[in-house]
């Protein structure tokens, strides 16, 4: 009898160690695999951005706006790391300063905003970058950083530093991975999501990596894209 169990307790300690090492090998090989399809996206996308952001120039300057078309913002990278992050400037130069203001004099933008870390109908974006954001493509430079590695084609949100209290105990699993051009969040309502549902929703994203997800989460993304479903 206490032979038998020993026996079952050593096969079920050995079937416990398979199974860590073929998971580790499994997350070793997705994480390649992921670089190899990040860094050839990154290149397509770096060449579909040149004529675009040379057309959004050209409408800029039409519309008397001088300033870069692009704009950089410090973001959560992997394990906490800040990276800057590229995007198309779809805000007026001095967003951060008019936000402030607004949150100062409106309370129902402030408290809009501290719910859900952004506001509908947003006075600081411009005509430009409303049809930007409506398309998506104020996200194209974003594969500037894919290219160099900060960020992946799928993963979580890229959060603010400031957000970093408001993520709580999600901080450190949400952290684990890279953040994502697209992910979880932007094909599972996006805009009309709280920032508490995107927290979970981005947490089990984490805490489940998959190949199949990953393409699930590329395909609606292209869907949504062609809907122009969940932007703001």
């Amino acid at each position: 009898m206490f032979e038998g169990e020993g026996y079952m307790n050593t096969n079920s300690v050995m079937l416990e160690s398979s199974l860590k090492v073929s998971t580790s090998v499994s997350h070793a090989l997705y994480f390649k695999v992921k670089r190899a399809f990040d860094i050839f996206c990154g290149f397509f996308g770096i060449l579909m951005m040149l004529p675009l952001a040379f057309i959004i120039k050209a409408i800029s300057l039409y519309n008397r706006d001088y300033h870069s078309i692009f704009y950089k913002q410090k973001r959560i990278g992997k394990n906490g790391k800040n990276f800057y992050m590229y995007k198309f400037r779809t805000m007026v130069p001095n967003a951060d300063e008019v936000l402030v203001e607004l949150m100062r004099k409106n309370p129902e933008f402030r408290n809009e905003y501290f719910k859900n870390k952004k506001v509908k109908n947003d006075p600081r974006i411009t005509k430009v970058g409303r049809f930007l954001r409506k398309t998506s493509l104020d996200e194209v430079p974003q594969f500037i950083n894919v290219l160099l590695g900060d960020m992946s084609l799928v993963g979580n949100r890229p959060y603010l530093p400031i957000e970093k209290e408001d993520m709580g105990g999600y901080f450190r699993i949400i952290t684990s991975t890279k953040p994502g051009l697209t992910g979880i969040w932007q094909v599972s309502g996006r805009s009309n999501t709280t920032f508490q549902k995107r927290l979970i929703l981005e947490k089990n994203y984490s805490l489940h990596l998959s190949f199949k997800k990953d393409l699930e989460i590329i395909w609606k993304t292209i869907v949504q894209v062609f809907k122009k479903d969940g932007a703001e």
